[in-house]
């Protein structure tokens, strides 16, 4: 059976070849690994608003769309764009007064508020404008536009900047040459939401064209991956390719219970211009504290900021085992795939037991199941859930709750 159902069939062949292509272009396209981190919950989760009118555009396959986005190119580039994503969390309320204390002034509980790892949790819900910009391997920028303050998060050469104008906060580290654990391929645009969720692509998937769209200006081709699994809570992801440079300009992920994407990942304008040198320059501002980061533990950033909505369901069953925790099993494969391990602990207590609103969070989050692996707690999002049993153990995937239940089931 071929690994893409559709008209126009792909081959696993030619997904290796996707992936190939990808890696030979990593030794252009490495920056710091805290810019990594930051890059992947931002521009990567990228909304965009489509013109009206569909262009009439020649027509193309599946297969040669993906080769296509495999021998995009694209260097430099600047734009505007927004985040949406929207994994149907409650409303924390008052739950946020209560442990706003502990977290300190920054939301973090230390560390300065200009360090990446202080953002993510303002990504992961709403919407969020931001302006980015790229001239090949060594400058990147990324800002995001709040209400009345600005965070930028600069790459320029051996320079890593973040700076957050609302505090007068500066983070800096230092990219080293010599050591390749702080030198990563950026994963941060749509083209890489595209190609992690093509990975996952073999028989449970079928890959079609259909249709083209305007994204920000420009004629793009639609290309639609559809899991076939009746477990997976990923209805489709919708990406739509630019058609003069292969470049995804927008990735929508909609879940199989509808409504409102999940994650609605895009560019609202966009240019293919070289940025001028001065974007990517920065001096800390008069009177601005500075912090002084560690780059040898950039690494431990990107492994905390490249989980964002967009990894769940785009990461192939070879990935999910690697980063977690230690005893990590994967049951299953493609998109049905469930990560287990056991943490040795009892399960999570009833909102009754806790009291107060944090109590009233459980409950809103878990829905109490049973089976022949005894009771748990299942906590859901519109795309990532997870059970956790009352002896300790955990199973989580973008999987149903009655998956979780059959896979907890299964291990008895």
């Amino acid at each position: 059976m071929a690994p893409y159902e559709s008209d126009d069939s792909v081959t696993a062949a030619d997904a290796e070849e996707l992936r190939s292509a990808r890696r030979r272009r990593a030794a252009r396209y490495v920056v710091p690994a805290t810019v990594v981190g930051v890059a992947a919950a931002t521009i990567g989760l990228v909304p965009a608003l489509a013109d009206s009118g569909d262009p009439d555009l020649p027509k193309i396959s599946a297969q040669e769309l993906i080769e296509k986005i495999a021998a995009s190119d694209v260097q430099q580039l600047s734009g505007t764009v927004k985040i949406t994503t929207d994994l149907g969390l409650p409303d924390l309320g008052g739950l946020e007064s209560s442990l706003g204390s502990a977290a300190g002034p920054s939301g973090s509980g230390d560390g300065s508020s200009a360090d990446p790892t202080t953002k993510l949790t303002e990504l992961v819900s709403g919407t969020h404008t931001l302006r980015v910009a790229a001239d090949g391997e060594d400058r990147q920028k990324v800002s995001l536009l709040e209400n009345a303050a600005e965070y930028s998060l600069i790459h320029n050469g051996k320079d890593v900047w973040g700076y957050d104008s609302k505090s007068n906060s500066v983070f800096h580290t230092t990219a080293s040459e010599s050591g390749g654990k702080q030198k990563e391929e950026l994963p941060a645009t749509p083209k890489d939401l595209a190609e992690d969720a093509l990975k996952a692509a073999d028989k449970t998937t079928s890959v079609t064209v259909e249709g083209t769209a305007q994204v920000a200006g420009r004629d793009a081709y639609r290309l639609v991956i559809k899991p076939k699994d009746d477990g997976s809570t990923v209805g489709q992801i919708t990406v739509a390719v630019d058609a003069k440079t292969g470049l995804p300009l927008k990735f929508t992920l909609t879940p199989a219970s509808g409504g409102a994407a999940v994650v609605d990942a895009g560019f609202t304008q966009v240019s293919f211009t070289r940025p001028a040198a001065s974007t990517f320059d920065f001096t800390p501002p008069k009177g601005a504290k500075v912090e002084e980061g560690d780059a040898a533990k950039a690494p431990e950033h990107r492994e905390g900021l490249h989980k964002g909505p967009g990894d769940g369901p785009g990461k192939g069953s070879d990935d999910l085992g690697k980063g977690g925790p230690e005893g990590l099993n994967v049951i299953g494969d493609g998109w049905d795939s469930i990560a287990t391990f056991d943490t040795g602990g009892q399960g999570v207590p009833s909102g009754s037991e806790v009291g107060g609103d944090v109590g009233g969070f459980l409950d809103s989050l878990g829905d109490k199941v049973s089976g022949k692996f005894g009771e748990g707690t299942v906590f859901k999002t519109r795309l990532i859930n997870a059970l956790i049993t009352d002896d300790g153990k955990v199973y989580v995937g973008a999987v149903t709750k009655d998956a979780l239940v059959k896979a907890a089931d299964a291990g008895k």
